[in-house]
C-alpha cells in the first residue's frame, strides 16, 4: 500500500471528489481526517473509509473560518501526532475583494 501509515487531511471530504479521494486514500492505508461543514456527510465518508479497514476521524471543518482550521489541525495532530499529507479539496464561492490599482482606467 503506497500510504501506509501515513497522515492525510482532506478538507471537503464529505461528497464529490474529495470522498472519492478520501476513499482511494484509505484503500491506500492512509489514516484519515476527513473535514467538511456538513456533519452527517462526514459521519458518511467515516463509515465508508472504516469499511475500508483504515482509521478515520470527522471534523466538521468551514475552511474559511481560521478558527475552524486551526481546530482541524490541532485535532489531527491530537489523534495521529502529525500531519503528513493535505488534499484542499474545500472551495469557497464567498465574495471576493476586487484589487485596487493606483493608477486611473484612462492612464
Amino acid at each position: 500500500m503506497k500510504l501506509d501509515g501515513q497522515v492525510a487531511v482532506i478538507t471537503g471530504s464529505g461528497r464529490g471528489i474529495g470522498r472519492a479521494i478520501a476513499l482511494a486514500y484509505a484503500r491506500e492505508g492512509a489514516k484519515l481526517a476527513l473535514a467538511a461543514r456538513s456533519e452527517s456527510e462526514l459521519q458518511e465518508a467515516v463509515s465508508a473509509v472504516a469499511e475500508l479497514g483504515t482509521e478515520a476521524i470527522a471534523v466538521r471543518t468551514d475552511v474559511t473560518s481560521r478558527k475552524d482550521t486551526e481546530r482541524l489541525a490541532h485535532s489531527v495532530v491530537e489523534r495521529f501526532g502529525r500531519i503528513d499529507v493535505l488534499v484542499n479539496n474545500a472551495g469557497s464561492s464567498g465574495p471576493s475583494a476586487r484589487c485596487r490599482s493606483t493608477t486611473s482606467p484612462t492612464g
